[in-house]
């Protein structure tokens, strides 16, 4: 006997990214599937825009109906080997999908895609992957909470001696302000890259900052504490679901003795919990490592993250993690460089550290 309709077998192409109506389609089967704010055609635009690495999508349909999407980075970079990677510049991303035989079938399509652009990897921080891909589990953990339901209960909720530190923030005479002007993004910006300096890492382009500000619009901003008028501590924040992110934040030599990390935190908490949002998403940091334990110190748990890869037959997997032996020299190096020969030379080596 034969079926009144036609049987429909899943598909997976690529999306035109340059079309809103796909961009709506996607955007709004990503909010059905709960995913991340990586997961966001917004985020890979953004991201393209910013940093000039191509976006890429790839969409797995039945019968019309959307299945599962992949968002994916095309990353290129003179220092490493060209790679796709799901998402670029975020701790989150691979596969979206309804089943994990989508996510697989999403993830094999993604190899052939990298084959066809000469990338040598792929890397899907999250989600579903092929059993030949190698997996690294344990490597960094994730930290979210629940905000509290007044300012009071917010403090309360801190761990004693994180919350000693918050209180002392208190007493200093520090203003905070929230938004997305110019005067914000430069604020930020200059904060940001002394942070990161400081850290012996390279800075990002403003490019991509000011791209994700405009492609999110009031799903983004930018929470700057300041001392005496001079900006000591700025964390630029997504805002996806029910969950704030401080995404990219720090502070300046001067914001410790001023506790101004802790305040910048703090006031994020009820900035975010007064716009209606119930969780706090601290991000991932390396198993171990300073950003890790000073979560805990919140009273963050940790959640352990999966990532997996596949790489092309031999070509040796790409390393981009700062923490790892091979780049210490070149850390102690970066963090001794003047700021401004740091900000020259930063943002073209970012570009290629999705």
């Amino acid at each position: 006997m034969n079926a009144p309709f036609p049987l429909c077998s899943e598909q997976v192409s690529l999306v035109d990214l340059r079309d809103p109506g796909e961009i709506a389609r996607i955007e709004g089967f990503v909010a059905e599937l709960r995913g991340s704010p990586f997961h966001r055609p917004a985020w890979l635009r953004a991201v393209e825009a910013g940093t000039g690495q191509r976006a890429h999508g790839l969409v797995a349909e039945k019968c019309g109906i959307v299945t599962g999407w992949l968002p994916l980075t095309e990353v290129r970079s003179p220092l490493f080997a060209p790679a796709l990677v799901s998402s670029g510049f975020a701790v989150d991303g691979g596969a979206l999908a309804e089943t994990e035989k989508t996510a697989r079938h999403l993830a094999h399509h993604a190899s052939e895609l990298a084959a066809r652009l000469s990338c040598a990897s792929v890397e899907l921080r999250g989600g579903a992957s092929p059993p030949d891909w190698s997996v690294n589990e344990g490597k960094h953990a994730g930290f979210v909470t629940t905000l509290a339901d007044s300012d009071e209960a917010q403090l309360l909720a801190i761990p004693r001696k994180q919350r000693a530190e918050v209180r002392k923030s208190l007493e200093l005479d520090l203003s905070v302000s929230v938004g997305s002007t110019e005067a914000d993004r430069a604020a930020h910006y200059a904060v940001y890259a002394e942070s990161v300096r400081n850290l012996g890492t390279p800075v990002f382009p403003r490019s991509l900052f000011d791209a994700v500000l405009d492609h999110f619009g009031p799903n983004a901003d930018i929470l700057t504490v300041r001392h005496a008028g001079v900006p000591v501590a700025s964390v630029l924040s997504l805002y996806h679901g029910d969950a704030v992110m401080p995404y990219w934040g720090g502070g300046t030599f001067a914001a410790r003795a001023l506790r101004a990390n802790e305040r910048m935190y703090y006031e994020l908490m009820l900035y975010a919990r007064r716009r209606g949002y119930d969780r706090f998403d601290f991000g991932r940091s390396k198993v171990g490592s300073g950003p890790y334990h000073y979560k805990k110190n919140w009273g963050f748990e940790p959640l352990p993250l999966s990532y997996s890869e596949w790489t092309a037959p031999g070509v040796a997997a790409r390393n981009i993690d700062p923490t790892s032996d091979a780049y210490s020299s070149r850390i102690a190096l970066w963090k001794k460089l003047p700021l401004p020969v740091a900000n020259l030379l930063g943002p073209p080596i970012a570009r290629g550290l999705a």
